[in-house]
């Protein structure tokens, strides 16, 4: 018995130190977070207009019928007029090949190789194409792609590639005609660590800004204040994930939790996002389902009515919005 006690005393005591080195480690990505906002200073950035933004997803966790493969992860085909941009890589949780993002992608006859340029949000494996490539910092691209050396990949902090051409995005920048990106926001969270995050900007002629998130990492004000800095057009929606796993899955609530120890989004924490983005006068929202609970959804849903669209693979989201959204 006093075996067993003693095993269970120095367990307890390795849990307890990985325990508070995490937090340790939390609070000082936070104060670095939180310097590192306070210390940037953006640059107004003109954004041209553009006639129709489309964002056709290829990777989510929804879709449109069972002809497609869903994950709980990330890959949108951003078009602003003739410009293609590829926004994430997904995950390709069972290591297929080929992987769902190109038999998504081919079974919506879109192609791959007509994109201008990939951007990655973050570095998460949800967004660079699966765990293996998160953990030899590096992202995997579609086959069409790997030869295709100059084709860039913007990247929120450095990762590597042997074929591609990375370009390391340090602060808000064009990535193409009508679209920006509006620069790396660093966030804390208490597991995964230090996660710098950008998201994507349109400006939609008639319309305003249109912003295409990752996961949202950064937080909503921040992603939101620094588009109102950059920008003179009116936000008008937002496209993408905002990481409120209210009710979801205990590995997303706790994986991505921004408050130590273990402390997930709330019900208050939605409903505050809600007013916020409502104050900002945001039109119309899609929120992508890999990285929120159908609670949080349904709450989005009762706010903007109408104007609330879930992301769904093979369903195109469309601004200006046609009577009716395209899906195969």
């Amino acid at each position: 018995m006093a075996i067993l006690l003693g095993i269970l005393v120095g367990i307890l005591a390795v849990i307890g130190a990985a325990l508070v080195a995490l937090i340790a480690r939390f609070r000082r990505n936070q104060q670095r977070a939180d310097a590192v906002w306070d210390e940037f200073q953006p640059q107004p950035l003109g954004l041209e207009p553009v006639k129709r933004l489309t964002v056709m997803p290829l990777v989510d966790a929804r879709t449109a019928n069972a002809e497609l493969a869903g994950e709980a992860a990330v890959s949108y085909l951003v078009e602003a007029d003739d410009a293609r941009v590829l926004f994430d890589l997904g995950l390709n949780g069972q290591g297929e090949a080929p992987s769902p993002l190109q038999r998504n992608a081919a079974t919506l006859g879109v192609d791959l190789d007509a994109v201008d340029g990939v951007v990655i949000s973050h570095r998460h494996l949800d967004h660079v194409g699966g765990f293996r490539a998160q953990r030899a910092h590096t992202f995997v691209l579609p086959d069409v792609l790997l030869e295709k050396a100059e084709v860039p990949v913007y990247l929120p902090e450095p990762l590597e590639h042997p074929t591609a051409s990375v370009q390391v995005v340090e602060r808000p920048q064009h990535i193409a005609p009508g679209i920006a990106t509006i620069g790396p926001i660093p966030g804390a969270l208490f597991v995964l660590g230090w996660t710098p995050e950008q998201a994507l900007a349109v400006n939609v002629a008639g319309k305003g800004i249109v912003l295409i998130v990752g996961c949202g990492h950064q937080g909503v004000r921040r992603i939101v204040e620094r588009a109102e800095a950059l920008f003179d057009e009116p936000l008008y929606g937002l496209v993408g994930g905002l990481h409120f796993p209210v009710t979801g899955s205990a590995v997303q609530r706790i994986a991505g939790a921004d408050r130590p120890p273990w402390q997930p989004p709330t019900k208050d924490d939605v409903y505050e996002a809600i007013r916020y983005l409502q104050d900002k006068g945001l039109k119309r929202i899609v929120l992508s389902p890999h990285d929120s609970c159908d609670w949080t959804m349904g709450a989005f849903k009762e706010t903007w009515g109408s104007d609330f669209d879930v992301v769904t693979v093979g369903q195109r989201i469309e601004f200006p919005r046609n009577s009716h959204e395209e899906s195969i």
